[in-house]
């Protein structure tokens, strides 16, 4: 007899034996996950780097839906988009102010970027023996084999110390972009038989720069695709200390062991489409409402459409729509939001303004419909237009999530060093390293 079929058997048995009735969660006070009865966000932790706001407590103590905010360090990220001091550099200003807790001056945030800009190199043989002759189907689990291999050109790679921890982090992030796009072209020259081109970044770019720079066959990009990406980068930078990605660092990291291993975990949660992978599930979804109704649908064929999906009769759609609902926010998400304002400005130089907005009118008519079905308010998440963003920018989907985790990987750093400061057995006084990376790390509360 097939294996498969004995294997099937006791699978088929095992289920008189691990089923967890869903009312003792309730009877014995037990979360499910990370969420709440009323599906607030369970605190696990304190935080002073990043902070969502959804909603709000009246007098009675019962939930009461608002609209969204998003601090990075107790600044609104809608006044740092809005102020954008640094034309350009919206992400790296963002990546200090989380790591380091307040805003840089023009002088930092140039030293800033010159520790980021000089590791931005691959350790030599790195592209050729990890990433060229070592393609991966997928581009998720391509990152996190080479955070792995990293750890072996590290000359002290289990040294957990927070100032060192830091530097660490830095240097996985400068090199995270040319992993990514590298990655990517290793792919399509081995699996897809597409001539394969390197570009070296360039260190006088920023990260959104040398992203547009290296993916595209001539490097070149206008300000305003630099701007938008920018804007990308600087929106997922971090979440607070709840979302699943962050959540695995901090657990992982807690064991003490290697920043490339709790990094490489992290992007093992990130890469499930109930959190990063989402904005590929909304880019595909997308795209084959398009393709059935056009985009010159009336609103009824839109609403017929999402009703479709949610009875799961929609092309193989699963009963979801993808880019909407947030475990948080409630009736609106500000990264949503101020994602649509710039794409809408982009769509005209793209001459894509149809498209642009078929998405807002689908925006509109799917919170309503969703609301409805749901009985709560609904509202449109960052995965709803981040895709039509790189869309517009022409980055290849398979690269949406990727980017994700290279804005997102300073948030898992800055939240793994709150932890380890947290713990007074591994702290070290930062005085003896003052000057060693840069010469204005704050001194006080370190």
């Amino acid at each position: 007899m097939d294996n498969n079929i004995f294997l099937a058997q006791f699978y088929g048995k095992s289920q008189n034996y691990t089923q967890i009735p869903r009312e003792w969660f309730s009877k014995y006070g037990v979360k499910r996950g990370l969420r709440n009865e009323d599906h607030t966000g369970v605190l696990v932790g304190l935080t002073r780097i990043a902070d969502v706001v959804g909603y709000k407590r009246d007098a009675e103590g019962n939930k009461v839906d608002c609209d969204g905010i998003l601090y990075y360090r107790g600044l609104d990220i809608r006044d740092l988009a809005k102020k954008e001091r640094y034309n350009g550099y919206l992400y790296e200003e963002a990546c200090f102010l989380l790591l380091f807790g307040y805003l840089p001056t023009r002088e930092e945030l140039d030293a800033f970027c010159n520790v980021l800009q000089e590791n931005y190199d691959l350790p030599d043989d790195f592209l050729e023996m990890n990433l060229l002759r070592l393609p991966g189907k997928n581009l998720m689990n391509k990152l996190q084999h080479s955070l792995i291999t990293l750890y072996n050109y590290d000359e002290d790679p289990d040294n957990t110390d927070v100032y060192q921890t830091l530097r660490k982090g830095l240097n996985i992030m400068s090199k995270l972009p040319s992993i990514a796009v590298y990655a990517y072209m290793s792919k399509v020259h081995y699996y897809n038989r597409q001539s394969l081109v390197i570009h070296y970044p360039r260190k006088d770019y920023s990260t959104a720069e040398n992203i547009l720079s290296m993916l595209r066959l001539d490097s070149a990009f206008t300000p305003k695709e630099a701007q938008l990406l920018d804007l990308l980068l600087f929106l997922h930078a971090d979440h607070g200390g709840g979302t699943n990605s962050t959540f695995t660092n901090v657990v992982v990291s807690s064991t003490n062991t290697d920043i490339y291993s709790s990094m490489a975990s992290s992007i093992g949660a990130l890469k499930g489409p109930r959190h990063g992978g989402a904005n590929v599930r909304v880019s595909m979804m997308m795209e084959n409402i398009m393709d059935a109704v056009g985009i010159k649908a009336t609103d009824a064929q839109i609403k017929d459409v999402i009703e479709r999906i949610l009875r799961g009769q929609f092309r193989h759609q699963d009963k979801l729509i993808y880019g909407f609902g947030h475990a948080v926010y409630t009736l609106s998400d500000p990264r949503a939001e101020i994602m649509r304002h710039y794409c809408g400005q982009l769509a005209k130089e793209k001459g894509m303004e149809d498209i642009f907005n078929f998405y807002v009118r689908f925006e509109r008519i799917a919170k309503k419909t969703l609301s409805e079905e749901k009985g709560a308010n609904m509202c449109s998440n960052v995965d709803y237009y981040s895709g039509f963003a790189y869309h517009m920018l022409g980055i290849p989907r398979d690269l949406y999530t990727p980017l994700f985790v290279i804005s997102r990987m300073v948030g898992w750093l800055a939240h793994n060093i709150e932890h380890k400061l947290y713990d007074n057995r591994i702290v070290r006084p930062a005085a003896k390293y003052v000057g060693d990376l840069m010469d204005y790390i704050p001194m006080e509360d370190r």
